[in-house]
Order: structure tokens, then sequence, then C-alpha cells
């Protein structure tokens, strides 16, 4: 195979297509993610008693742009971890252990959403929480098919009696022009109601927010959802109209998920286990906001 790294360099009109961001982008994330990783081993490294001179050992086959490559690749792509190792010269776990180890980084680098991004400051969470009510956030959930667990219990947990298969469910809160993700829940057995899963997310937010959902949001407080059909009747020609307004005002949301979409892993048979996937989920949620501007990188 030709060197991603040399030919995304080469051609960085590709960029978008073959790993799901801008060349300027990928410019920052790769020096970002080299830059946190040199941390952490520096870190790492002021607490280990060193046997070994440093730099010992097996050398690295993959420079780390290519290994932070073959993680973006995986993440747009979501190819077999054979196929991974085959396309980037090296084994499938050795394409197994660069995805994950770089997947972590991704983690620290971009988070996943608004809440990710200020839990950890309570007055900062306040503030944006503040900000937040001036607008009708967006919500929307979807399912994921997962390979079926072999043990019975966890079949009947993950069972989706309306895609009538094993499934995780995630759910996305966004801002109404689409910029950005305010919060997600991912790798959720499937099972589970759209609504319960929202309700969890309304705790985090003010008493005053106001939510638009669809004909599954039914019934949540403080969430503006479209006319139903009554039983053995029709919907008036008023009510029709409303809901096609409303249709076209929530139509942001959906492109939301379609970006998530762009990377395969978000949206092909999950074929990790629930832990690896959520992270995976996350990071994409990461790369997204990057995509959409919502993070900023150092230059």
């Amino acid at each position: 195979m030709k060197n991603l790294f040399h030919y995304i360099q080469t051609s960085p009109h590709r960029s978008c297509s073959l790993i799901g961001i801008e060349y300027e982008q990928l410019s920052r994330l790769l020096r970002y993610l080299q830059q946190l990783e040199a941390e952490s081993i520096a870190q790492q490294n002021s607490r280990k008693i060193r046997v070994n001179a440093a730099g010992a050992g097996r050398p690295t086959t993959l420079s780390a742009e290519t290994e932070i490559l073959l993680c973006l690749y995986y993440l747009r792509h979501y190819p077999t971890f054979e196929i991974l190792g085959l396309t980037f010269e090296v084994s499938s776990s050795q394409a197994h252990a660069v995805m994950h180890y770089w997947v972590q980084f991704l983690r620290q680098a971009l988070p996943a959403s608004l809440f990710e991004e200020f839990e950890e400051c309570e007055v900062a969470w306040s503030v944006v929480t503040e900000m937040l009510t001036e607008w009708e956030l967006i919500v929307d959930s979807t399912e994921r098919v997962r390979q079926r667990p072999g043990d019975s219990d966890q079949q009947t947990q993950y069972y989706s009696g309306k895609k009538k298969q094993t499934t995780y469910k995630q759910s996305v809160i966004g801002l109404p022009d689409g910029s950005d993700i305010v919060d997600a829940i991912v790798a959720h057995p499937g099972p589970s109601a759209d609504i319960t899963l929202f309700r969890q997310q309304q705790s985090q937010f003010q008493d005053v927010q106001t939510f638009a959902g669809d004909k599954a949001y039914q019934g949540a407080d403080r969430t503006r959802t479209p006319h139903k059909k009554p039983k053995g009747r029709e919907l008036s020609e008023a009510q029709t109209q409303a809901n096609r307004i409303f249709a076209g005002e929530r139509i942001v949301i959906e492109h939301l998920m379609r970006h998530l979409k762009i990377f395969r892993a978000a949206k092909e048979i999950v074929r990790l286990r629930k832990d690896n996937y959520a992270q995976v989920i996350l990071a994409i949620c990461g790369l997204v906001r990057l995509r959409l501007g919502a993070i900023e990188l150092p230059v």
C-alpha cells in the first residue's frame, strides 16, 4: 500500500474522504496527540524505576504519524483488524494494539460533548447550562446492531423488540443549528426506551431548559414533539402543516447523526467489546466536533 501519511500530504483534498477530517485539522491533531503522548511517557518515566536504558526494547515499525492515521482510518472505514494490518503492513494484533492505544489519546484531546468538556469545572458547567437555556435543544437516538452474545442472559439484556436483534442504543442532544454535541449516551442496552435515556440526560440541565424531539419523546417534560395521529382519525390540515414545519426545524439533529455515521465504526455491526465500543464512539463524537469547528486545537 502507498504510505497514507505521504499520500495525504501530497493530496490534502483527499484527507476528509480518507479519515473524516480536513487536512489542516489533521495536521493540528497529529501534533497535539504526539504532545499528549510525550507528556504521558514523561509522567510514567518519572514514577518508573528504570532497569533498561531509555529506548531499549523492540523498535516500532510505524512512525507516530502513521500509527495515528491507522487509528483514524479504522474509525473512518471500520475494516477488520486483519485487513487493517495488511493495509499498514503490520500484524492484526499490532493493528489492534495501535488502534486502542491512540483512541485513549483521542479521548483526551477531543471531548465528546459540551458536557464532557466542562463537567470537571462546576462553575464553568453552570455558566454553560445557563447559556443553553436561550435555545431549544434537539434530541434524537439511534440503535446499532451488535454481535449476538453467546450468553442467554446477555441476549435478553440487549435484545431489542423493535429491531428483532441484539442492539446498543445511543442518545444525542445537539444545538438547534446542529453545530455541536451537547451530551451523548452511548453503548446502552437496546431495549431501553428513548424517553428513559432522555430523562437521564435531562437531569443534568437546568429546570427551565427546553427540548425538541420526535414522537418517541411524547410525555417528556419541557419537550416539544410533533402531533400524533389519533386512533381511528386523521390529523387536521393545520396539525399536518405544523408537523412539516417542526420536521424542518428538527432535521439538523439528523444531519448531526449523519456526521457521526460518516465514520463507519459508528454505523456498521458492532464487533468490539462494550467498553472498547463506548470509547470508540465517544472518540468519534470528538472527531465530529472537531470537524464541525466546535473544538479548536492549539496551533
